[in-house]
């Protein structure tokens, strides 16, 4: 292994500022300064850095920001990348009246008097040499004496001697000991960054700690090779080891945090043995049990045993190995058992000295940041007054889970008095929620107002997040997110806030929880006293509204001591902003408030379904957008999802996390990172909120009374990761069907873009219209098509392979657009080449434009025209039907949408099919039909088969193991298909029908469609709660024939035992009524009264039966084939429907 060090001794500059050189360095200026400056004439350097080598090997500091140094002490500037920027003019040096200063002659050199000169260079090296043993000779004594036994035992022979070094150099120099060593091992990869400094006081680590750098993987590999392209711009370091030193003196503290690659292989199995065999030693005399009877020994235990510790070694470093103590180490082996395979942390406190003045505090964190993981301890613990004297910090990876930080710490109180049992429960509560505390939590709780402990810390800033989602409809400014927190955390008005959420708590406390009438009492108190004493408007109106949040929280996890984030299931109402448009209210509403994250989830039935997407700006000004419409966002979504559930047991629902990385350091790695912590938190607070378990019946206090089902399916963002880790986490936290929480599992689901689910149904929408709409006949005549969203796109580049497939050269797509930009062609672009990027997953910044015809353009958004461009591709270009499956929600609103209408008012699309959610606001819509004759056939009708597609699916997990599924799949899928085209063209005849019936827009009756067959599903599933069980068996082939027929023959012996009865219930009460609906239209369910409207739904399924027994009996006539084919089609026709009428009449109720 090689190693060399570059050092700074700094004086006011930051942790790891770059290095300033003087025109003396090419002399040890630690060694010579202070002889310099007591000869005559000398021309000392003014220099508050000092920079000197100790190593022969190849010297590159890294630095943070900006500069490297070369083998000859000369600055060479690095580019964005961390290489080295060529070409840089040499360096010059001016006298104080800007002319050149002769470099060969030097400032102390008399010019005549050679022997002088001789004389005076000997008595400088004289006088240097001996000050240098005298510093060397007190120093290294020193040294020895007060650092600290596991500083020799864990740091190597030469990395102390480089350090022996420095700390003589600045002593020689009598300077302050203020160091920062940079080395690089080009054995590992690794750079190990060492800062010593003059004191060991209180926050010296958490201050180092917040410095770190990120260092680029690029800038560590100019160390070892000149060839930069085998190292990614977006590759960082990652923090692997952290060792931390005091001497016992209290004069210095010294910190090495060594970064380098991820490393998850296997250590050879003799050098694990050999590494760690004093480890092996101590855990076999445990095993034997020859401590039993000694204090301060572990038990025995299984995961001591000696193959099974060998194979936990194996996954450590061999660092970690050598320097661990063997006692230590067993207790972290342990906890990384208890956090292996979660995202959880655990913590270990014990004496470290017989006084118990001093600490051990270990923790284990599963997959965080090692960064992140120290400062989020160390702020804890200096939030608790208490002062670090060593830490040792290392990763051990946990496989497919990523990887384990494990922390050692001791520590002290401030005071020196010995720390008490209630701080040692509030630390170890404080760490172990550090790591899913969103930093402004973590600032009001531990620098602004530290008397408000974290509890409260979070719940305020909770508020403030959720305020600013309802009331930023009144003013964006005005009551921005960061507006409401700083007014909300002033000192007039902070009082005010603790008191309301001191009722927050009080009211959800599991002990003695408030009552409904004391939160009145007292509420009404609370806000007769802020309207008496908060002059300001805008201050009393937040406070009324953080009141209202309390009264109308039904639940809350505050107090679950292991949560993710917090979350607060809501009464809708409170979602309702002063002066808003009366609208429909949601059945529920979730919201969670986590560590870079606010996330709501919006349903309209009790048992709901629908997606969960992630929302990512790019941008503070972005963030702020978005943060202020996501509520309505969610709403919007959630309520599109209510319209196209129709024909399906589940309401519509859809969850919305909104996700902060613009603050984040480092790549998409790092981001990537953010967003999955994100996911997990938020469907694990859900988890808190809906499963039934000792913990939450304990800790959970409900004022809602009954058990809630959520099911989620992925939708923008949300990856197979995610997906599988929501189903292991809904297992373990006790969801009673967790394969069904969550749809298109890789394994046991049906994958949305493998198999173009919502795509089908799209089609199939598009396809009616042509015909109806626009006379046109696809099969046999071409017609022009745009479509934003990309070939990448699970929506359109399905339909980009379904439009080929099923009408060939007719179909010609003129426009396409995505994220990277977009490609137009009036003459159609090249199916071979659309088909590619489709197949490759490719976007359309990889389309060859040599493929496009003469008049076609490609826009990249590398330059502000491919930007404007791509951005009004949907409105410029000319073409029979446009097909929006991606893109923003409201992308066409009310401000916008005569772009899509050209000079003369025509549209440049007469048809529009919308595949994407809300792409088109309400507004939007009805002006583009209104002034330019534009039909559009709504989301909620359109893309309603992926929703029922992640239904079926549901069901299947529900009744079948995975193995069942997966050897009867392909199948399965193939029958879903076609069952999800079945519904799809049923309501798009429907659809046409009555458009071609009845005045009005192909919008209106999309909605009339929908809430027909939703207000019928209701009446039936209230009706079906008083049916008798005879009814009900006489309903349920309702339910079989609504699943897939291998499913059904497979498992429907298993629903009564395996599916819930609401949900039973109501998937019979959504087979009857959209059967109904689909068949006698929306004018004949409209004209019975709410109250007959479940009864006459059951008599017309009786009906049903009577009708088919007539079919049959008709076909077995002896009839002629023409009279029978009459009568059997008149029967289907309208049988059903005139058996209600003749009853009636014949009941003489009519």
């Amino acid at each position: 292994m090689s190693s060399s060090f570059a050092k700074q001794a700094q004086a006011g500059r930051g942790l790891f500022s770059p290095i300033v050189r003087t025109t003396q360095q090419k002399k040890k200026v630690a060694s010579s300064a202070a002889a310099i400056s007591r000869v005559t004439n000398v021309r000392a350097c003014s220099s508050s850095v000092l920079q000197s080598s100790v190593s022969s090997n190849k010297l590159t500091p890294l630095l943070r920001n900006g500069s490297r140094s070369n083998m000859l002490g000369s600055t060479l500037p690095l580019g964005r990348n961390g290489s080295v920027m060529r070409n840089v003019p040499s360096l010059c040096y001016y006298s104080s009246l800007g002319e050149p200063i002769d470099s060969s002659k030097k400032a102390w050199q008399v010019e005549d008097n050679e022997e002088i000169q001789r004389v005076t260079e000997k008595a400088m090296i004289h006088e240097l040499t001996q000050k240098q043993i005298q510093t060397i000779e007190s120093t290294v004594p020193w040294f020895l004496d007060q650092m600290p036994a596991s500083y020799f035992r864990q740091v190597p022979w030469e990395t102390r001697m480089s350090h022996i070094k420095a700390i003589s150099a600045v002593r020689d120099a009598d300077m302050d000991l203020d160091l920062n060593l940079t080395s690089y091992n080009a054995e590992t990869g690794e750079v190990t960054l060492t800062c010593i400094r003059p004191d060991v006081k209180p926050g010296r680590l958490l201050s180092m700690a917040k410095d770190l750098p990120w260092i680029p993987a690029r800038a560590a590999a100019d160390f070892a090779s000149s060839d930069d392209e085998l190292v990614s711009d977006d590759e960082f370091l990652a923090l692997k080891r952290v060792l931390v030193f005091s001497a016992d003196d209290g004069t210095m503290g010294l910190n090495l945090f060594t970064f380098g690659p991820s490393n998850n292989e296997v250590t050879p199995l003799a050098r694990t043995e050999k590494t760690g065999d004093l480890i092996l030693q101590y855990a076999e005399a445990l095993q034997k049990g020859e401590f039993l009877d000694e204090d301060g020994h572990l038990k025995p235990c299984d995961l001591f045993e000696r193959q099974a510790l060998i194979e936990y070694m194996n996954r450590c470093e061999e660092k970690y190995l050598q320097g661990a103590d063997p006692r230590r180490f067993l207790v972290q082996r342990k906890m990384f058992d208890v956090v292996s395979g979660t995202e959880g942390m655990d913590v270990y406190i014990e004496q470290a000295d017989t006084s118990g003045k001093y600490l051990w505090v270990d923790i284990a964190v599963a997959n965080s940041l090692p960064q992140v993981a120290l400062v989020n301890s160390c702020r804890a613990l200096f939030h608790e007054k208490l002062n670090i004297h060593r830490t040792h910090l290392d990763i051990v990876s946990d496989g497919r889970n990523g990887s384990v930080a494990l922390l050692r710490m001791v520590v002290s109180p401030f005071d020196s008095k010995n720390p008490t049992p209630e701080l040692l429960e509030r630390l170890t509560r404080q760490l172990k929620r550090m790591k899913w505390l969103d930093p402004v939590t973590i600032d009001l709780a531990m620098d602004k107002h530290p008397g408000l402990g974290i509890r409260q810390s979070e719940t305020i800033t909770g508020f403030c997040s959720l305020a600013h989602a309802i009331m930023a409809k009144q003013n964006a400014v005005v009551y921005s997110k960061s507006n409401i927190l700083e007014l909300m955390t002033r000192k007039a008005y902070l009082n005010y806030v603790v008191e309301v959420t001191n009722l927050f708590l009080q009211r959800f406390h599991p002990v003695n929880p408030l009552s409904d009438e004391q939160l009145q009492e007292k509420t009404d108190v609370l806000r007769q006293k802020v309207e008496s004493d908060v002059e300001d408007a805008t201050a009393s109106e937040i406070l009324f509204k953080f009141i209202d949040i309390v009264r109308y929280t039904l639940r809350t996890n505050i107090y679950l001591h292991d949560r993710y984030s917090l979350g607060l299931r809501l009464d809708p109402q409170v979602m309702v902003a002063e002066g808003e448009a009366p609208r429909e209210l949601p059945y529920g509403v979730i919201f969670a408030h986590g560590r870079r994250f606010n996330a709501f989830q919006v349903r309209f039935r009790d048992i709901a379904r629908g997606g969960l997407r992630l929302v990512t700006p790019q941008s503070p000004e972005q963030m702020a957008l978005e943060s202020a419409r996501q509520y309505d966002e969610c709403y919007g979504l959630a309520s599109a999802q209510q319209l196209k559930n129709k024909d399906i047991p589940e309401g519509g629902s859809k969850a919305v996390c909104l996700i902060d990385l613009t603050n984040t350091t480092g790549t998409d790695i790092s981001k990537n990172f953010v967003m999955r912590k994100s996911v997990k938190a938020f469907t694990d607070t859900i988890f808190d909120l809906i499963v039934d378990t000792p913990e939450t019946r304990e800790k959970v206090v409900d004022y809602i009374g009954r058990k809630e089902v959520i099911y989620l399916g992925p939708d923008e963002q949300v990856i197979p990761e995610d997906i599988n880790w929501i189903v292991d986490r809904a297992a373990k936290r006790g969801y009673d069907t967790p394969a069904a929480f969550m749809s298109s599992k890789p394994r046991a689901g049906i994958n949305h873009k493998e198999y173009g689910v919502t795509s089908e149904g799209v089609h199939v929408f598009l396809d009616v219209a042509l015909r109806r709409a626009l006379d046109i006949d696809p099969n046999t005549q071409p017609f022009t098509i745009k479509i934003t969203g990309g070939p990448s796109g699970d929506v359109a580049g399905n339909e980009i392979k379904i439009l080929i497939r099923e009408y060939g050269k007719n179909a010609k797509i003129v426009g396409l657009a995505d994220h990277s930009g977009s490609v137009e062609d009036p003459d159609g672009l090249d199916h071979d080449e659309l088909l590619r990027l489709v197949h490759d997953d490719l976007s359309i910044e990889a389309f060859d434009d040599s493929k496009l015809g003469p008049s076609g353009n490609m826009y990249r958004v590398d330059n502000e025209e491919g930007i404007k461009m791509r951005n009004t591709m949907h409105s410029r270009v000319q073409a029979d039907a446009f097909l929006p499956a991606g893109g923003r929600p409201n992308t066409i609103d009310i401000h916008n949408y005569k772009h899509f209408l050209n000079a003369d008012g025509t549209p440049s699309s007469p048809l529009i099919v919308e595949a994407a959610n809300i792409f088109i606001t309400a507004e939007a819509r009805e002006a583009l039909y209104n002034e330019g004759g534009v039909l559009i056939v709504k989301d909620s009708s359109a893309n309603k088969c992926g929703v029922i597609c992640s239904s079926y699916e549901i069901c299947a997990a529900m009744l079948l193991s995975e193995d069942e599924f997966f050897e009867n799949k392909q199948v399965i899928v193939s029958e879903v298909l076609e069952k999800l085209r079945t519904l799809a063209k049923m309501e798009a005849e429907l659809l046409f029908r009555e458009y071609e019936s009845y005045p009005g827009s192909l919008i209106e009756f999309s909605e009339i469609i929908s809430n027909t067959i939703n207000v019928t599903k209701d009446a039936l599933i209230k009706a079906l709660e008083e049916v008798s069980e005879e009814d009900r068996e006489f309903m349920m082939p309702l339910f079989r024939a609504h699943l897939p027929p291998t499913l059904a023959d497979l498992a429907f012996d298993r629903v009564n035992e395996r599916v819930p009865e609401q949900y039973i219930k109501n998937a019979i009460a959504s087979s009857l009524a959209s059967k109904m609906v689909y068949k006698e239209g929306t004018k004949f369910v409209q004209s019975l009264s709410e109250d007959s409207l479940a009864e006459t739904a059951l008599r017309y399924l009786k009906n049903e039966k009577e009708i088919a027994a007539l079919k049959e009996a008709v076909t077995t006539s002896d009839l002629p084939e023409a009279e029978k084919n009459s009568i059997i089609d008149m029967l289907e026709a309208g049988g059903a429907r005139t058996m209600l009428f003749m009853k009636k009449k014949s009941s003489g109720s009519i």
